[in-house]
């Protein structure tokens, strides 16, 4: 499992690489890839396209990072879902949360 971090300062994006099991084991990395950004100042992009497995940790996590972002729904976007994972992210209903792309 790997957790990392891009910043676009130019477009005001912070982009958060998830690989392999993104579950509680990944808290401390996740939250160290966005807490030292000021809450609300930009929006972010998660990128699980290379994830293979999340479980309901990792669907707090997300909540906690909407938190942090802002509740806008446009704050923080979900990209690269593999159809098992957008199935999970759809029946706990975050396509009402975030942007699913």
């Amino acid at each position: 499992m790997s957790i990392s971090r891009q910043v676009d300062s130019g477009n005001a994006l912070v982009i958060i690489n998830i690989e392999g099991r993104f579950d509680f084991s990944e808290h401390r990395p996740f939250r160290d890839a966005y807490r030292d950004i000021a809450p609300g100042s930009v929006r972010f992009l998660v990128d699980l396209s290379r994830a293979d497995y999340l479980d309901s940790s990792a669907l707090g996590m997300l909540l906690l990072l909407r938190e942090h972002a802002g509740t806008d729904a446009g704050r923080v976007t979900i990209r690269g879902c593999t159809e098992d994972v957008l199935r999970i992210l759809r029946i706990a209903n975050f396509d009402r949360l975030f942007i699913l792309e």
